[in-house]
């Protein structure tokens, strides 16, 4: 197996890509914003680089790959996209860490994901074709969620954006439930029925795989019951404004 240093060239150079659009957004985009939001607003501005560009990305590696094995080596595109990741959650996960340390889930799901990505990428080194298929599920909702994130900081002091929140909530909600609720885990079923068979013994180890599904299967329940509690008070906050009409 090819010898890799951990730090290669991609990554620093997408690290600082990432760098310099999180201050882009810090410093200037939202310098006017109250210090409340000023960060997360920072947070969802670089991840609109990072989303779309991913899932795109992960799918064309997906495409290009000539072995659809979840147990495959990781051909040189798939990671680039792996380093492209990695890059984004490093950036975030310190975004968290000096500025909103009390958000311990998010910190403790950018660690996570970075020890699934990082250990696929220069540990094991196979594997890439399954966690980029995760990827393309998990970033496909990420424009949209953003724009709403970013509409719901502004919505009680910009009317426009009050508005745009609450017409985004539904079909986000709804294209959410059905992305991580329902595709999610039907790829990560497909992914244990693999795994567990033993197709990937004495290509990826057992300690990896096993690892790997434990943070996989946490995340999407963990997006499941997200998406729930967001559902449960956008039925509540429609029920009292209906009542309000209603008196």
């Amino acid at each position: 197996m090819e010898n890799q240093a951990f730090f290669n060239p991609t990554l620093p150079s997408f690290f600082s890509i990432f760098l310099t659009v999180y201050f882009l957004g810090y410093f200037i985009v939202f310098r006017n914003w109250n210090p409340k939001h000023r960060a997360e607003a920072t947070s969802c501005f670089m991840s609109l680089f990072h989303g779309t560009p991913a899932a795109v990305l992960a799918a064309t590696a997906i495409i290009q790959t000539q072995s659809s094995s979840f147990a495959s080596p990781n051909s040189p595109f798939q990671n680039t996209v792996l380093d492209y990741s990695i890059a984004y959650f490093f950036m975030d996960l310190l975004h968290y860490l000096l500025l909103i340390p009390s958000d311990v889930l998010f910190i403790l799901h950018h660690l996570a994901t970075l020890y699934v990505f990082l250990t696929c990428r220069f540990v094991v080194q196979h594997g890439a074709f399954a966690l980029l298929g995760l990827l393309v599920l998990a970033e496909i909702t990420s424009p949209c969620q953003n724009v709403w994130s970013l509409a719901g900081f502004r919505r009680q002091e910009v009317p426009a954006a009050g508005k745009l929140y609450e017409s985004l909530s539904p079909p986000f909600f709804t294209f959410y439930s059905f992305v991580r609720g329902i595709l999610g885990p039907l790829f990560v079923y497909k992914m244990g029925r693999f795994y567990g068979s033993g197709l990937a013994d004495g290509l990826i180890p057992v300690w990896a795989w096993v690892s790997w599904m434990v943070v996989i299967v946490a995340a999407i329940l963990v997006s499941i019951l997200w998406v729930w509690n967001h559902w449960v008070h956008w039925y509540k906050r429609r029920n009292y404004k209906a009542s309000k009409k209603v008196m």
